[in-house]
């Protein structure tokens, strides 16, 4: 196991369809922890996203489940190699049934910076952000 991992629970309305989504974006499912409330994604050997039914998810939590489709509760941004990556990803997200938003702001401040990102929604309204940011120093 990696030193340090990271672990986002997100709610989800349909599991099944949760675990395509995010399969499609080429991010696997660890059956080891994944049963009929909850799956393990696999994104890469530090991330793993548990995608929890909404029922399951009330067990970790007394306050009441955002609902991620109507408002944004959080923005997941991911630290990409390249503009490429964040491009395929995007369009692996858009192919799987996910949506982009469009924010012509946001890129123009991202640009002033030196970095390039596009974001998508998943079906249960969860955002993701991803981006790359060249490091100056490798150039």
């Amino acid at each position: 196991m990696a030193e340090k991992m990271i672990f986002l629970n997100l709610p989800v309305a349909d599991l099944q369809r949760s675990k395509e989504f995010y399969e499609g974006l080429g991010w696997s499912i660890n059956p080891d922890f994944s049963d009929e409330n909850a799956a393990c994604v696999v994104v890469d050997d530090n991330i793993c996203l548990m995608l929890l039914t909404r029922a399951y998810y009330t067990t970790f939590t007394k306050r009441p489940v955002a609902d991620t489709t109507a408002a944004s509760g959080a923005m997941y941004a991911l630290a990409l190699p390249d503009r490429g990556s964040v491009d395929d990803l995007v369009t692996a997200a858009l192919k799987a049934g996910g949506v982009e938003e469009d924010r012509p702001d946001i890129q123009s401040q991202q640009e002033e910076v030196g970095m390039y990102g596009r974001n998508f929604i998943d079906p249960d309204g969860h955002q993701w952000e991803p981006f790359h940011m060249p490091n100056p120093q490798a150039e």
